[in-house]
């Protein structure tokens, strides 16, 4: 039975840490406001800019070619994963690399090779052996994230899928947040770019024409690239709002469950205090009787 110090040594470190998961639950929260902000200004854009290049590159059909729209194989594929740089967030590392194990096991006869986002994912993936031609680590922790990183992101990735002709398909996974309580693990397509046919397209593209005041080639060939840079921008800053929201959940269930844990051992350690009060006072009261 451990002694009334014991208890009172425990008490204590179950409040330091109790002060800590209160503190990075406001830290968690402040960053996730700035997050969350810039997730909602950028996500419309970045929908919006999906939608029309996809149809339009639907409606040009085979009159225009691009590196990045060109079909390939099906048989090599290039992974970008966005995780985290550090853990106390949860189930939100655990649930993106589960996604994307899910992926890779659902495409077991693909060659695979990885660019990890994140600190998390690259030292998962790193021990089973998976192939890591570039890594990214330290972008995401201070949780902001920068435009520019996002673009020699989308640069080294446009340059390994148009020079390395063996990549036939990139795909990015990332955690889209939803709410504070909600996160979704998201596997999109990224390169070549889909090109949508839809009947909203269909209709919209016998109702309206578009004039190009420039030739097709030279638009596409500065949209596109730039249509790859937003959507790794967009994933990052999902990714990190997503983040912030599970450790601000992670540490308010931890604060609760300390105050939980302080008010048993409190318990407990009232009860043994009882114990050694009763027990001093019967051994007067038995001294007594004996003299």
């Amino acid at each position: 039975m451990a002694s009334l110090l014991d208890m009172r040594r425990r008490i204590k470190s179950v409040k330091n840490t109790q002060q800590i998961t209160k503190a990075m639950k406001m830290v968690a929260a402040a960053k996730l406001r700035r997050a969350q902000d810039r997730v909602t200004a950028a996500r419309p854009y970045a929908q919006k800019m999906t939608q029309v290049l996809g149809g339009l590159s639907a409606r040009i059909g085979d009159d225009f070619s691009h590196p990045l729209l060109d079909t390939r194989g099906d048989e090599n594929y290039l992974v970008v994963l966005v995780t985290a740089d550090k853990g106390l967030a949860g189930a939100f590392n655990t649930n993106v690399i589960k996604a994307t194990q899910s992926f890779l096991t659902g495409n077991s006869g693909k060659q695979m090779q990885m660019i990890p986002v994140g600190r998390k994912g690259r030292d998962f993936f790193r021990r089973r052996e998976m192939t890591i031609t570039e890594e990214y680590v330290g972008l995401t922790g201070s949780g902001a994230v920068k435009h520019e990183e996002a673009v020699e992101i989308a640069n080294r990735v446009i340059k390994s899928f148009t020079e390395d002709t063996t990549i036939d398909k990139v795909f990015l996974v990332f955690t889209e947040f939803k709410t504070v309580l909600s996160q979704k693990p998201v596997i999109e397509q990224l390169l070549p770019i889909p090109r949508i046919e839809t009947e909203e397209e269909t209709t919209n593209a016998a109702q309206a024409e578009y004039i190009y005041e420039q030739p097709p080639a030279e638009i596409f060939g500065r949209l596109l690239p730039k249509q790859v840079e937003t959507q790794i921008y967009r994933a990052m800053l999902e990714s990190v709002a997503s983040e912030q929201g599970s450790r601000m959940t992670a540490m308010d269930s931890a604060s609760k469950n300390a105050g939980e844990l302080i008010d048993n051992l409190t318990l407990n350690m009232n009860r043994i205090r009882q114990a050694a009060i009763t027990k001093e006072i019967i051994e007067v009261v038995s001294g007594a009787a004996a003299l």
